[in-house]
Order: structure tokens, then sequence, then C-alpha cells
């Protein structure tokens, strides 16, 4: 492990990032998988997320993800992520994050970069390598998005890359030109794939056996899935659109017991409504490393609900760095000697 001892700092942009992780879905995919089985082997130190929240805006929030990496080359450092979702009636990302990382031997901080790419592609690495695990071999229909923002398109293109789910999309978003303006990305960004943008959520729920839910709800709207086909899957990335009732009907996987189990998500919530988090099965780690779970029916709706995990972020970030090539501003000796 080499380690910086003279104090300076990088601090790579969010071109730099974007640039240095363009087109290496698979690296993303395999650094994602490595941390969630660290985590699940105790590798890992994840202390829980802290929420900034403001009086004045309750559906916006500032959340902070300190995290350890354990494994060859140890990592620390935290995430600082926004969420502001009035920022899309401002032209802007609803996102946006910086992240510092730390010598895990000094402490000394060695890194930021902006993170809001990280993030979301860290996301849908997590979503993609639960489709993996939890969809049927040859399952046929297309694959569902509800939500067409930034998250949902990295999720289109690693669940591609991932050989999972249909290259036939059905999309839907409350704002209908995001939706279009969805289709038209992943066609340029995604190849292959065509996106059939339709005007109700039902739509996506009848049509689709794997659907992605990446929405900025803060209570949940979902009550009912008796239209989707025996045994779907759904991506519950934004956590909170299902009802109580349906997570306790549901085969739950999730990434930290926990850790998701908090800040009124909806597992949060079933779990205060049974009074236990029994209805959990597994962790994706423990799928992940082959462990025995609980056998799911095919005929049940199984549920992926990621809370985020910070390590997810520091493999990301650790990636990022390491394919930086030269990128990014070095300010010396930033730290004092």
């Amino acid at each position: 492990m080499s380690t910086n001892t003279d104090g300076d700092l990088t601090v790579l942009a969010g071109a730099d990032v974007a640039a240095a992780l363009d087109g290496c879905e698979a690296e993303i995919l395999d650094a994602v998988r490595a941390a969630y089985e660290a985590h699940s082997l105790g590798q890992t130190s994840l202390p829980h997320s802290t929420f900034l929240r403001f009086p004045d805006g309750p559906r916006d929030r500032i959340i902070a993800l300190p995290a350890y990496l354990g494994g060859e080359s140890p990592v620390a450092g935290v995430k600082w992520i926004a969420s502001f979702p009035g920022n899309l009636q401002r032209d802007l990302p609803r996102a946006s994050a910086v992240m510092v990382l730390n010598s895990a031997e000094t402490g000394r901080a060695e890194t930021i970069l902006e993170a809001s790419t990280i993030s979301a592609k860290r996301t849908a690495a997590s979503a993609a390598l639960a489709a993996q695990r939890l969809c049927a071999p040859g399952s046929a229909g297309p694959t569902g998005v509800v939500g067409c923002g930034p998250i949902n398109l990295e999720v289109v293109r690693f669940l591609s890359a991932a050989g999972v789910g249909s290259r036939r999309v059905v999309a839907f978003d409350l704002d209908p030109s995001r939706a279009e303006q969805f289709r038209e990305r992943c066609r340029d960004e995604v190849g292959g794939v065509e996106v059939e943008v339709v005007g109700a959520l039902h739509e996506v729920l009848r049509a689709c056996p794997l659907v992605s839910m990446a929405t900025t709800a803060a209570v949940p709207h979902v009550f009912d899935l008796s239209v989707s086909p025996p045994g779907a899957v759904i991506l519950h990335v934004s956590l909170r659109d299902l009802s109580p009732e349906i997570i306790l009907a549901a085969y739950n996987v999730v990434d930290d017991v926990d850790h998701v189990c908090r800040a009124e998500t909806s597992i949060h919530l079933a779990a205060q409504a049974a009074g236990h988090t029994g209805f959990v099965s597994c962790t994706l780690g423990d799928i992940l490393l082959g462990r025995d779970v609980p056998r799911r029916d095919p005929e049940r709706l199984a549920v992926f609900s990621p809370f985020g995990l910070g390590m997810l972020d520091l493999a990301v970030a650790r990636l990022a760095r390491s394919r930086a090539h030269g990128r990014g501003v070095t300010v010396p000796a930033f730290c004092a000697t």
C-alpha cells in the first residue's frame, strides 16, 4: 500500500471522474461485488449515515456516509451528498456530491472527488448484481423503469452490461418530458436498448417482470402489485415507493438490515408494523458469497431494497482514482507537515 507522506491533495472534478469511469461497467460491477463480499466478511466499518435536514425544506437533505473498506488496498473516506428535488425546476441535477478519500494508514486526506457520478454508478451496479441473482434465467418481458432520472439511466446501462433484463424498456415518469428525454439518452448512450414511454405506472408493472424504481417519493405510493407478473423482481432503489404491506408479503433482499431499517424507508415502516425484521430474507452479500439463504418461491414477488452503503462509494471512487491517469489538480502540501 502506497501512502502519500508529502501532504499533497488531488482534486478530481466531475468531468475527470466521468472520463475515468467511462466504459468500465465491468470493472465497476467487480468493485461493487467485492465490496459487498468484504462487508459480509466483516472487512468494513460503516457508521450510520447522518441526515442534515432543513426546517423550511422538508424534501431537501444532505447526507454524510462515512466508511472504511478493507482488503488488499484499504481506504477510508466520506461521501457528502445533497438531494434537492426542487433543483429539477431550476434545470439543475437533483443530486450533487463530493467525496474525500483518506489514507487508511495515516488518516490524511489524499483525494477529493466530485461524486454524483460515483453515487449513480455504484447504485446501478448494486441493482444489476441483485437482478442477476433474483431474476429467473430466460424470463420473458421488457424491463420496467419508474422514474426517468440519472439513476435509472445508469440502471439500464448496468443491466445491459451485466447481461440481465431485456433490451426492451418500458418507462414511466410523472413528468412526460423527462420520460422522453430518458428515451433519447438511452438511445444515444446505451446501444441496442429500445424505450417505450407509457402514461401510467400500472402499465409498467403489468408488462415487466423486472422493474427498477428510482423516484423522489418521500412516502409510499404503490399499494398494489397484483398486476405484476408472478415472480416479478422490483429493484426498489428509491426505498420509499412500496407500502409496508407489499414489503411484508415479498421475498426481501437488502444490503444491510440495520442500515436500511431507518429513515422511514419502506423496510423501516414494515418493521414498525410487524415489530421485527424477520421478513427480510437475506442480504445481497450473502447471496454473492454463496451462503445458505432462504429459498424463494419462484411465484413470489422479490424486492431488493439497497440503502446505499458508503463502502460502495469508496470502492468506485478508488477505481476512479486509479483510472484518472494524470487528470485533476494537485494542491501541494495541502496537509500540514
